[in-house]
């Protein structure tokens, strides 16, 4: 193919889907031109350790990037790093950077990721409350976490827990304000939830549900000093962590003119309805295979996934999306794994016991293995994620009996 027949690629976001194409491309040789723009100074980097270790200062932020800079630039490909896209022309099949350039496209992949859910209460502007979505939020937030500070975390999600695991054990006297009835209530069971719950009270965490917040204190010099939540009591605070979940970026998307709701819509080969665009990742309400209706899912299996059929339907190969969803969180000692949907579960059984170091919740749906959470308990997960992929019917009482090996149940 000579450099007249090239044809050039674009990709939009430097997260965990924009870097698993760019990896799967180079894998597949694709013959043509590769250009990826990123709004971050660094190469596409994976966010889960931005919570875990990363946060706590374990490992470096070149540990984070999904390959070395070195690596794109062997294969060829541009990284435009540090500009944003601030319009898509699909007309003429351009788009226009904050630096005022322009980039012909003739393939554009959105993976433009998604945005932190922002608290609108009195008082939100205030200095010392703080959002984690990007390694600079991190930087910042790290810097904050001392053992004098007191330390309060709005959100009982799978950031909000992470930071908390870590700060209790730096020494910060840490609150926990979550607003449902149960910590993590959106992604598991009640079991799941109160083993956490227990986890977090036992290592010194102040966890409250059903706690509201309805403004920001301050003290009286423009910084955090209270969270007030709906029965009127404030919470003392030096720092604050917002933590309460985000919204697929679609902006971009928007303006152009794709179909976009609760998501950019794709179809199974990540198709927008515009043939000539592609988006992959947390941007995207996808159709996947393995269900019924369209998901948004955010998690790094589901970026990964998309980004190689992406790829695949950039190469011309046909290689629809129907993996299932899998999940992970490091807590304290406790490693939890997830794979499947549990929502609309008619029956629950838990394998082990909570109080032991490791146990399993199977949750099935007219009979059939719909998801697993496993807490330390890697075989569970991994046997958990065959079942529910092969949409086989379970025995609750085999998957219960620890006297029977769940390999056998395959």
């Amino acid at each position: 193919m000579t450099t007249k027949e090239k044809k050039t690629t674009v990709i939009v976001g430097g997260g965990h889907a924009a870097g698993a194409l760019l990896t799967t491309l180079i894998q597949k040789q694709y013959p043509h031109e590769v250009v990826l723009v990123g709004d971050e100074p660094y190469p596409p980097y994976q966010r889960p350790p931005l919570s875990k270790n990363y946060l706590a200062g374990n490992v470096d932020r070149e540990s984070l990037y999904l390959k070395p800079l070195s690596v794109y630039e062997s294969a060829g490909y541009q990284l435009r790093l540090g500009v944003s896209v601030e319009q898509v022309h699909r007309n003429n099949k351009t788009i226009r950077l904050s630096d005022q350039s322009v980039l012909k496209y003739d393939q554009l992949v959105l993976a433009t990721g998604s945005r932190v859910r922002r608290l609108e209460v009195p008082g939100a502007d205030l200095k010392g409350i703080h959002y984690l979505h990007d390694i600079a939020d991190t930087d910042i937030l790290r810097q904050q976490l001392s053992p004098d500070k007191r330390l309060v975390i709005v959100g009982g999600g799978y950031i909000g827990l992470e930071v908390a695991a870590i700060a209790v054990k730096t020494g910060l006297d840490v609150t926990v304000l979550e607003a449902s009835e149960r910590l993590l209530q959106r992604v598991t069971g009640p079991e799941i939830s109160a083993f956490f719950y227990d986890k977090h009270r036992d290592a010194g965490v102040d966890v409250r549900l059903g706690s509201t917040v309805s403004s920001f204190k301050t003290d009286g010099f423009g910084h955090v000093a209270g969270v007030t939540i709906s029965d009127g009591c404030t919470v003392p605070a030096d720092i604050v962590l917002v933590s309460v979940g985000v919204t697929p970026e679609t902006a971009l998307a928007e303006a152009a003119g794709l179909a976009c709701d609760g998501g950019i819509l794709v179809d199974e080969h990540t198709r927008s309805n515009d043939p000539a665009i592609l988006a992959i990742g947390d941007c995207t309400r996808h159709r996947n295979l393995f269900f019924e209706q369209l998901q948004r899912v955010e998690s790094v299996a589901n970026a990964v996934e998309q980004a190689r059929t992406a790829a695949a339907t950039l190469m011309g190969e046909d290689k629809p999306y129907d993996c299932v969803p899998w999940f992970w969180s490091n807590q304290y000692n406790v490693r939890l794994q997830m794979v499947g949907l549990s929502q609309n579960h008619d029956q629950r059984v838990v394998r082990g016991n909570p109080i032991d170091k490791g146990f399993s919740v199977f949750y099935i749906r007219k009979g059939r293995l719909i998801a697993v959470d496993a807490v330390n308990m890697p075989m569970a997960f991994m046997v958990g994620k065959q079942l529910v992929y092969k949409g086989k019917n379970v025995n609750a009482e085999e998957l219960s009996d620890l006297d029977i090996e769940l390999t056998s149940l395959v």
